[in-house]
């Protein structure tokens, strides 16, 4: 009976170091989930903050391409366009930046390049046309049945759209900081459901303000709400036009940046060194709020070599580059034809 008692403590014994290993375990797993979960929010966080100027771009440009549509169709084009976007962003460009992060990473720094010109170019072109253009504007929007004009427009924006979605997820790709492909899968995704959500959730809240503006101001009970209705309807195109500015700056200054960092990491440094230089200047001018004077400086001196840049650029766009393309547009019309004839 002594012996079946000792067993019977031993085995007890024995599940009691079972059960302070596997809590042990336990407790080491959920340190490592939440560390794990903690990089990869981080990452998350770094790869959004640094593709804002590109969202906010894209935020910026969708509206345009429901102008001159019915109402009713505005919140299905932009869901075609948002479901396009996560389609391009998942389906062709994650994989695409992960055999890319696998197998060429020196491709990385000519592609942030590239993207960062073209961010330039886009802004500089933006203000270069509303500089130079004359108030004379063709309304074409009427040609034509509207399904053909929803498909052209729709078409266009999902163009768009892939170019910037490009960028972001090349941005976002130059953040993450995981070692494992799957975790650098997985950050990447979260980007992008979470920008295309962001930029088409607000993208409707946009087009859809007049309407609700229009909707108060006819059915609001009180005079303040009213009142609130018809300032909506009056100030959405100044609240649009603001945006776009905003867009088109923060396109340059995120398009400069890239290019400056990009340069200093080959090792031409003189751009970068005189930014901060006069970044840490300003910061020691304004003392009361140094860090917000030098990021200030730094962002409008990174805008301003990014405005450079894209001005350098238009006329090699329109005058090599477009002719280019449209060479190549004729020779593919030309071959493609006798390709495919018996």
């Amino acid at each position: 009976m002594g012996g079946l008692l000792s067993l019977l403590d031993d085995v007890a014994a024995i599940a009691r170091l079972a059960a302070a290993q596997v809590d042990d375990i336990a407790a080491k797993a959920a340190k490592v989930g939440v560390k794990v979960a903690g990089g990869v929010i981080d990452d998350a966080a770094k790869a959004g903050a640094k593709t804002a100027g590109v969202v906010i771009d894209d935020a910026a440009v969708t509206p345009a391409y429901v102008q001159g549509l019915p109402a009713a169709r505005e919140v299905p084009i932009v869901a075609k366009i948002a479901r396009a976007s996560l389609f391009n962003k998942l389906v062709i460009l994650l994989p695409l930046a992960m055999i890319l992060n696998a197998f060429a990473p020196w491709l990385l720094i000519p592609l942030l390049m590239l993207g960062g010109a073209y961010l330039c170019f886009e802004g500089a072109e933006k203000i270069w046309h509303s500089v130079t253009s004359t108030k004379h504007h063709e309304k074409n929007e009427q040609h034509g049945n509207v399904e053909h004009l929803e498909r052209e427009r729709v078409a266009g924006a999902i163009k768009t759209d892939f170019i910037l979605s490009a960028e972001i997820m090349t941005i976002a790709l130059s953040e993450i900081d995981s070692g494992s492909v799957w975790g650098t899968g997985f950050v990447l995704a979260i980007v992008a459901l979470g920008i295309t959500a962001l930029v088409y959730g607000s993208v409707i809240i946009l087009v859809k303000a007049d309407d609700l503006g229009l909707k108060l101001s006819q059915i609001g009970r009180l005079n303040v709400t009213r009142a609130l209705g018809r300032g909506i309807v009056k100030q959405m195109p100044n609240v649009l036009t603001t945006i776009s500015i905003i867009g088109t700056a923060a396109m340059l200054w995120v398009g400069g940046s890239i290019i400056i960092h990009e340069l200093k990491v080959l090792g031409l440094t003189s751009f970068a060194y005189a930014i901060d230089s006069a970044a840490g200047t300003s910061a020691r001018w304004f003392g009361f709020a140094p860090e917000l004077a030098g990021w200030l400086t730094k962002a409008a001196l990174d805008g301003l070599f990014g405005l450079v840049v894209g001005l350098l650029l238009i006329p090699i766009v329109q005058f090599m580059i477009i002719p280019l393309l449209a060479r190549l547009d004729r020779v593919r019309k030309l071959v493609i034809p006798s390709a495919t004839s018996p």
